[in-house]
């Protein structure tokens, strides 16, 4: 409504402004050349010296208050109004100015060009505000997962921006502030790092950025390019960390031997030599092994799905993604310890109690009856 009140007022000053700079620019023979102006009286010439805004500027004393006075009015009828102003306001500029770049030609061309600084003013400082109350925003440690509140805040600013901005003949200001406002976003979930959480840091991180991206992904907004790659590599990254974490569990004690194993080969131990170290003997490794039937690994492997379907939000419906994750990386773990064992423990008839098919078996299982 605000907007629509602004373009309207707008629209009724400029004939009338218009109209009076035409008269008076006639009758004091403003546009005349200096060489016919010579019949006149010095006082006449005091006043020809004087531009014509000069007299505009007196008659219309009260236009440029009240219109600060109205944008004021403007800006306080939603949190956001600013914008709505900024584009009237740029529209009005750009039709009047044209797409030149000369100066303003009228008195009011330079009213409207003030009240544009004004407007531009306004928009950066609820930009800012913005910007500070996410980057301060204080994440509850009691937090268990979920969409944070000020990654809600910037879609809705988006969202509000992209529907005001749609129809506007320039949006240099809102392209910077979406960037300016994405760049606090993204500083913020980075920052819940070293917050003291009791739900993984990882899991909120990686579901945060996972629905920037997709929320970018589906806005397709050229200035935001790439803090969506940003986003995406960073859900990458998190959804790793999370993997890493979780998946050593069902295998703790297999996964802590085999990482000595390593250890031992990366400080020059030879492979075949691994074995005559008592910690990672064959009775050791055998020891290990057993610990590890087939039927627990399930029952381990079920337990880590109950786990992960508690860590996530449904809304982010990421489940499906992160099993899925897990079950590569176990796979892949999994073709690393035969490995090892195949060129460490070679002809000890040592073999895990399960196979890969076996592990296919059991994760297509647990993901079936869920």
């Amino acid at each position: 409504f605000s907007e629509q009140m602004l373009e309207k007022v707008l629209k009724e000053l400029q004939p009338l402004c218009t109209a009076e700079q035409e008269f008076i620019e006639k009758f004091f023979l403003l546009k005349q050349d200096a060489a016919d102006l010579d019949v006149l009286e010095v006082s006449m010439r005091t006043i020809l010296d004087e531009p014509a805004t000069r007299l505009l500027s007196e008659i219309f004393s009260s236009l440029e208050p009240e219109l600060r006075n109205f944008l004021d009015v403007c800006n306080k009828v939603h949190p956001f109004s600013c914008l709505q102003v900024l584009v009237t306001l740029n529209d009005s500029v750009f039709e009047m100015w044209g797409s030149s770049s000369s100066l303003p030609s009228s008195f009011l061309d330079t009213v409207l060009g003030n009240m544009l600084l004004l407007a531009k003013s306004s928009f950066n400082k609820c930009i800012g505000t913005l910007c500070k109350e996410i980057e301060e925003v204080k994440v509850s440690s009691k937090v268990r997962g979920g969409i944070l509140p000020f990654v809600i805040r910037f879609e809705e600013f988006v969202n509000f921006s992209e529907e005001v901005f749609r129809l506007a003949q320039r949006r240099g200001e809102l392209d910077k502030a979406l960037v300016r406002l994405a760049s606090s976003v993204f500083s913020s979930i980075n920052s819940l790092s070293s917050a003291n959480l009791k739900a993984n840091t990882d899991m909120i991180m990686m579901e945060n950025f996972h629905h920037i991206h997709y929320f970018l992904c589906q806005k397709k907004i050229g200035c935001l390019e790439g803090k969506e790659k940003e986003a995406k590599q960073r859900y990458s990254q998190h959804l790793e960390k999370y993997v890493d974490k979780y998946l050593g569990q069902p295998l703790e004690k297999l996964n802590h031997f085999f990482e000595g194993v390593k250890a031992r080969v990366a400080q020059g131990v030879k492979e075949e030599e691994v074995s005559f170290h008592l910690a990672y003997s064959k009775q050791e490794l055998r020891k290990v092994v057993e610990k590890y039937p087939g039927k627990e690994v399930k029952r381990a492997l079920e337990m880590l799905y109950r786990k992960i379907h508690k860590h996530l939000s449904p809304e982010e419906n990421l489940l499906p993604v992160v099993w899925h994750a897990m079950e590569q990386e176990f796979m892949r773990q999994y073709q690393e310890f035969e490995d090892l064992i195949r060129r460490c423990y070679a002809g000890s008839g040592i073999s895990m109690d399960f196979t890969m098919e076996d592990l296919l078996s059991y994760f297509n299982s647990i993901t079936l009856s869920n």
